[in-house]
């Protein structure tokens, strides 16, 4: 079933200047199969853009509404960056101690010298849990956390880079809640949701689950992936090691990667910071325009720069690809821009969601929909973003 500016009504408000985005959101809805999404923009600390259209569920019954929260999968890696540099700037964390020491036993194995800087860094060597884990230990926050705290690395820490693509939030998430006293998630109501008047959350709360939009994972023109399409993703390398953690990235557990169980009550109840971060676009705008702007309470402009310097760039041992990264942040590239100005930094998430800040343009811009493409930078996103710098050309 195709939409249809028609089907798909565009609510909310858009300046006058920003009228491309308006329009590209709704082409989105009528040549590319959008079901429900919302685009919010802020420039120099004001809200110029905040739309949402579509359904909140595959059968087209529920309406989007401004208030609907959807699974915003890896743009919550880019939210907890945020956190983790607030964090920063009051003291609370050390860049450049040792993970052990809020978590001493995290020096298992040899990783008693793995850094801070390191882990949120992508180059501590611990991308996938080695212990085979059954489905529910994606929900049991100690229980992945000892897994991950008693195994050795994959890889010398330091020396490469690769995408944590789940054990990323548990990993920073338990330091986090090592230094602050308390689970990731209260963490982040009150040292950035909270001053930014935002709606996110990792693990969110049950009288909000019917805000939540249905994610979609196929449709007419996308069907869902079968083990054809898994094979072809991850192809033998023919090295057994590291074939062996690519597969543990993705499937163990299986619901790290919330493939058939994003939907469910009990996925939306955890706290899985890597890929389970239920919110707003204007959440995640507002958090990045507050990000930019500073002020009490925020990572001030020397550990902002810090945390969206390079650190990692070149090829990722899990990716395959070329990645950059900061602090936690995915930073623009070639390949992946996140938007037009060379200092951008934020994250995609699985299937195009996406959130970012451009500190040349003091944009900060969001987009989530309940629809994943098959990879993170998708014509809809790119069209939004492309109609953005138009704009403010």
């Amino acid at each position: 079933m195709s939409g249809s500016p028609a089907a798909a009504p565009v609510d909310g408000h858009c300046d006058a200047r920003f009228a491309a985005v308006r329009e590209a959101f709704r082409e989105n809805f009528a040549v590319e199969d959008e079901v429900g999404a919302a685009v919010c923009v802020y420039v120099g600390g004001r809200c110029v853009v905040d739309l949402w259209g579509g359904h909140a569920d595959a059968a087209r019954t529920r309406p989007w509404r401004r208030d609907t929260l959807v699974n915003a999968y890896s743009v919550g890696k880019g939210i907890l960056a945020v956190l983790v540099a607030n964090l920063v700037e009051r003291g609370q964390v050390e860049l450049d101690a040792p993970v052990a020491k809020p978590w001493p036993e995290f020096a298992a194995a040899g990783k008693g010298g793995i850094t801070f800087r390191t882990l949120l860094s992508h180059r501590a060597g611990l991308p996938a849990v080695r212990e085979r884990l059954p489905e529910e230990a994606a929900y049991e926050w100690e229980r992945f956390c000892a897994a991950l705290a008693a195994q050795s690395p994959w890889w010398e820490p330091g020396t490469a880079h690769g995408y944590h693509v789940n054990t990323l939030g548990f990993l920073v998430g338990e330091v986090v809640r090592r230094v602050t006293g308390c689970g990731v998630g209260d963490a982040l109501q009150r040292n950035v949701c909270g001053p930014a008047g935002a709606e996110f959350w990792y693990g969110l709360p049950k009288p909000l689950h019917a805000r939540v939009a249905e994610i979609c994972v196929a449709s007419a023109s996308q069907p869902p992936p079968g083990p054809e399409q898994w094979a072809l993703a991850f192809p033998p390398t023919g090295d057994a090691e590291h074939d062996r953690m690519i597969w543990h990235c993705y499937f163990n557990p299986a619901r790290a990667s919330g493939i058939g169980s994003v939907n469910t009550q009990a996925w939306r109840l955890a706290a899985i910071p890597s890929t389970n971060g239920h919110g707003t676009a204007r959440g995640v705008a507002a958090i990045y325009s507050a990000f930019l702007r500073g002020g009490p309470g925020w990572a001030g402009p020397g550990v902002r720069a810090e945390a969206t310097r390079i650190h990692s760039d070149g090829e990722d041992r899990v990716l395959a690809r070329p990645s950059r990264f900061g602090l936690g942040f995915q930073l623009t590239q070639p390949s992946r821009p996140l938007g037009a100005g060379r200092g951008a930094f934020g994250h995609y998430g699985y299937g195009g969601s996406l959130g970012f800040a451009d500190p040349d343009a003091d944009l900060a811009f969001a987009y989530l929909m309940n629809r994943p493409g098959l990879r993170w930078q998708t014509p809809r996103s790119t069209r939004l973003v492309d109609a953005v710098h138009a704009c403010l050309a």
